[in-house]
């Protein structure tokens, strides 16, 4: 009987989704972070569950030839990569396999799964970057990524995953914080006013905003900072003050106040020009992206008598880059901000045949029902805890010929997808995308017809 502490010898024949090694040991389950799939190592068990424990490495015996060297001194530390250790072919093999086992385990759905499709770059693609700001044991502003299960803070000023730009900028901040005296967040405490650095960076444009999460309006020195901020780095374009001075682990409260610029950038993708304020959600790898809504498009077939529906449209990227196929297009978001940058992203676009409903998925989508608006086409984007029954039943009474679901959960998107087959549609293939590369994350695009 294998006991907490114990030493074992293990071989490591699978990742799971979550991103840890998975080896068996008398049948049971030993999940081991930082492991990769041929790795004979020896495991000293942390916790014992009724069916599968978790383990940590402390001797390697036969290294895996998936394995490399990490480029990144703060692997194993910092909670934002899984998988620096391992070569990226394995990566997407191992993604390849999350979406697989999801739908048929989770789906019940034997749709082979196509291999994982990714983007060119696999460090620095990401084009928002959120740092936490906390107050060390000197009182003094420090930033960097939180460890893992945890809200401790592991210096990082050169994230691979982040253009440098992005880390340059956020330890100038730190800096000019401590500088200026002006007060980070003290977590434990409630204490302090600045507890994030939220940027984002259009690539096309060359824009980036910066934003400065604080628990209050008045912020001491603020405008020394903000001047001394755009002087130093032409390409910011505005800089925001987001308020939250809730006891939460959300990064944004609800209240902006613009102090430089308008509040927005811009940036270009799939052709279309998009507005992007701080709530707007937007794909944090617009080369991914624009292969991902490439995909989901082509799926669709779209031709110019196509009413298309575009569910949890957010800023309207995806329906917009497909707008020019269709008749008609109807986006539903409901963030209010995300829903004007969506009208102003068609309009400045020329796209006049769009219309963009600020509300809950469910609640628009039993609305147009009311309305009689039949779309032929929808596209789901939901965010990883899936759609809700009341989304999937109204989608269902549409009875659209075609679904695109675009989801960052495979999980959720196998159990989404199961329903809509029990209710009439077939899935026609499934398509994994790396579009968080050396994380655990992966998206797919699921294509669905309707059983006639």
């Amino acid at each position: 009987m294998i006991k907490k502490n114990d030493i074992i010898t293990l071989e490591i024949t699978d990742i799971s989704s979550d991103g840890n090694g998975v080896g068996k040991y008398e049948n049971i389950a030993v999940f081991v972070p930082m492991t990769a799939v041929g790795d004979v190592c020896n495991v000293k068990i942390l916790k014992v569950l009724s069916s599968y424990c978790f383990g940590k490495v402390e001797e390697i015996i036969t290294p895996s030839s998936d394995r490399i060297d990490s480029l990144c001194p703060n692997f194993t530390k910092c909670g934002g990569c899984d998988f620096l250790h391992i070569s990226y072919e394995a990566e997407k093999r191992a993604k390849t396999n999350f979406v697989k086992n999801c739908f048929e385990r989770i789906g019940k759905i034997n749709t082979p799964v196509n291999d994982a499709l990714s983007c060119d770059k696999i460090h620095r693609y990401r084009n928002k970057a959120q740092f936490p700001v906390r107050k060390d044991e000197n009182s003094k502003a420090v930033t960097g990524f939180f460890a893992q299960r945890s809200h401790r803070i592991i210096p990082c000023n050169n994230c691979l995953l982040q253009p440098e730009l992005l880390n340059e900028i956020a330890e100038y901040i730190v800096n000019r914080l401590n500088q200026l005296g002006i007060k980070a967040y003290d977590e434990e405490k409630l204490t302090g006013l600045i507890r994030h650095i939220y940027l984002r960076y259009g690539e096309v444009s060359d824009q980036l905003m910066v934003c400065l999460v604080s628990t209050k309006k008045k912020v001491w020195n603020i405008d020394i900072l903000v001047k001394d901020l755009v002087e130093k780095y032409p390409a910011v374009k505005t800089v925001v003050l987001n308020i939250n001075d809730k006891n939460t682990n959300v990064i944004l409260g609800e209240e902006n106040v613009v102090l430089y610029g308008d509040g927005n950038i811009s940036d270009v993708l799939c052709g279309v020009k998009i507005t992007l304020s701080p709530h707007s959600f937007y794909q944090v790898n617009r080369e991914g992206a624009q292969q991902l809504y490439t995909v989901a498009k082509n799926a669709l077939n779209l031709t110019k008598d196509d009413i298309l529906l575009d569910l949890y449209c957010g800023a309207g990227t995806i329906g917009l880059s497909m707008a020019n196929e269709v008749k008609t297009l109807v986006g539903v978001e409901i963030i209010p901000e995300a829903i004007e940058n969506a009208k102003e992203n068609a309009k400045q676009n020329g796209i006049d045949n769009a219309r963009f409903i600020c509300s809950d998925a469910g609640q628009a989508a039993q609305l147009l029902v009311k309305e009689g608006f039949r779309p032929t086409a929808v596209v789901l984007d939901p965010a990883r805890k899936g759609c809700d029954e009341n989304t999937l039943n109204a989608v269902l009474e549409m009875t659209p010929s075609r679904i695109a679901m675009i989801s960052c959960n495979p999980s959720t998107a196998a159990r989404d997808c199961k329903y809509l087959a029990e209710h009439g549609y077939n899935v026609d293939f499934i398509q994994p995308f790396d579009m968080f590369p050396r994380t655990k994350h992966c998206e797919c695009v699921v294509k669905l017809t309707k059983n006639n």
